[in-house]
């Protein structure tokens, strides 16, 4: 008689995780200590100190680009989020038809294409109007942004929608409610924890965007990644572990709020 064994216990397998969550981590959690560093090394502990923190919060030009990172960020995620919801609305909210999959493909093309290819197109499409108008300001970064955020945005608000009951709709749409109406006061409320992901990540893929931001920049246009990125070809300090212990401590409240977020609407 062939043993049995639990599928639920695979040998090894607990292992191969620590390892791969070792070498994840292990490289974060050193940045983020030595971001503490009072030398001037970021190989070298030299001690317990502020001074990094501090010396970025004065450094006017690493506060003038995280401002430029928080605008590019917060414009871009907004429209990202409602083109992505419209997007999810008119692909999932229909029957199947020929085309509808070649849609899905359309919408996600971002995530296949490799970044810098996109980085590229933008940068010749908007080159030239750079030259037809005159205008170079943050409206081509926060436009660049918003067209490589859409799937982030548009993955998480179809799949809430395609998980949704239709039930609840199509009872409103029997008492006579109006389309705006049944989205308003049943779809909406349903599709928000789902809107919020994808607002979020949109927010968080736009934040820390480099590639792109590099290519479609105008001069003085840094944001903090592309800021941080400059610093690494000259004289590294402690000041790049102390802006990055900040950003990942930006990303960690955005998901723990999302997580309590969520958790509260679906328990409602």
């Amino acid at each position: 008689m062939a043993s049995r064994f639990d599928i639920r216990r695979q040998t090894g397998f607990t292992t191969i995780a620590m390892i791969c969550f070792f070498a994840l981590y292990l490289p974060i959690v050193t940045l983020v200590v030595y971001a503490f560093n009072a030398g001037n090394s970021i190989a070298i502990w030299e001690g317990v100190s502020l001074r990094w923190f501090y010396q970025a919060w004065s450094n006017s030009q690493v506060v003038d680009a995280a401002i430029r990172s928080l605008q590019i960020a917060s414009v871009a995620a907004t429209i990202a989020t409602i083109v992505a919801t419209m997007a999810a609305l008119a692909t999932t909210r229909t029957k199947p038809y020929p085309g509808l999959g070649f849609k899905y493909a359309f919408i996600n093309q971002p995530l296949m294409v490799p970044e810098i290819v996109t980085a590229v197109a933008l940068l010749i499409f908007f080159s030239r109007i750079k030259i037809w108008t005159g205008y170079s300001g943050l409206g081509y970064l926060m436009a660049a942004h918003t067209a490589f955020c859409i799937p982030f945005a548009y993955l998480p608000i179809r799949a809430r929608l395609e998980n949704m009951d239709l039930s609840l709709e199509i009872a409103a749409a029997d008492l006579y409610a109006t389309p705006w109406k049944a989205f308003r006061r049943v779809t909406f409320p349903l599709l928000w924890p789902g809107i919020l992901a994808g607002l979020m990540l949109a927010f968080v893929i736009s934040l820390d965007d480099v590639v792109i931001t590099e290519f479609v920049k105008s001069g003085g246009q840094d944001t903090l990644p592309t800021y941080m990125l400059g610093q690494f070809r000259r004289v590294i300090t402690p000041e790049i572990n102390a802006i990055s212990t900040v950003f990942l401590l930006i990303s960690i409240l955005i998901v723990t709020v999302f997580f309590f977020i969520s958790r509260k609407k679906d328990q409602e």
